[in-house]
């Protein structure tokens, strides 16, 4: 039974991810900056129906000593995490020149600094033990950029980049790094659209619809029980629509 950490776990993609490896038998590690009382009642709930241990930490991912903390928690608890899911992530929409150097960093921090936190406080531990997932939750529009979302663009950018990096690095040592470009999943993120304006969306994904949050962690628990020669690879889910 591995450790499965996850990030962003309270809601959406994260929630959804944390409940099918919950079926799976893996002892959860699940962190959020903001829903502190939804996530402990859902980890509740995986703890009830699974009997897997769940453990809960709330803080900011982008702050080194808070993942050094977790580290510290799990190490004399369930055990250092074999899988890693980098899914915490925030969007800025609007006109880059109203971007402010607040709304820049806040966004960098928590989608591109969060990934070198976790990764580089235990990436050692999987190195030790030569094995080792590290799944990074990117989008489409790091492949290619969206209007009115550079930030975030730019992040997912930088978690492309550096999980093919990454995967080079450490493949020597059997750990395998890949990401998710997802397109339009139907979650909060894509609550700021209006019914028009994601009817309007929906009819250019070739699929005709969003994907959902339980067909996106089932693709993450996918890319967990890949063969391991998969490694530094961006695989875009996103119902054909690049």
């Amino acid at each position: 039974m591995n450790t499965v950490l996850i990030t962003g776990a309270s809601r959406g993609i994260g929630k959804e991810t944390a409940e099918v490896f919950a079926k799976n038998g893996a002892r959860l590690a699940l962190v959020c900056k903001n829903s502190k009382e939804e996530m402990s009642a859902h980890a509740d709930y995986l703890a009830e129906t699974y009997g897997v241990p769940v453990r809960c930490y709330f803080g900011d991912i982008s702050d080194y000593s808070f993942v050094e903390s977790i580290k510290e928690d799990l190490h004399d608890s369930i055990g250092l995490p074999e899988i890693v899911i980098n899914n915490a992530g925030i969007s800025v929409v609007g006109l880059f020149t109203d971007l402010t150097p607040a709304e820049w960093k806040k966004v960098i921090d928590t989608n591109l600094t969060s990934v070198f936190n976790t990764c580089n406080i235990f990436l050692p531990y999987m190195i030790s033990a030569k094995k080792g997932r590290i799944i990074n939750i990117s989008s489409i529009w790091g492949n290619v950029g969206a209007s009115c979302e550079v930030a975030y663009s730019a992040s997912k950018g930088g978690v492309n980049s550096f999980t093919r990096a990454l995967a080079k690095e450490v493949a020597p040592s059997n750990v395998q790094v890949n990401a998710v470009a997802f397109g339009a999943i139907d979650t909060e993120m894509n609550s700021h659209l209006s019914p028009e304006e994601k009817a309007a969306f929906e009819e250019e994904i070739p699929a005709g619809r969003m994907g959902t949050p339980k067909e996106a962690a089932a693709f993450i628990y996918h890319m967990a029980t890949a063969p391991s020669y998969m490694t530094g690879q961006i695989v875009t889910f996103d119902g054909g629509y690049l």
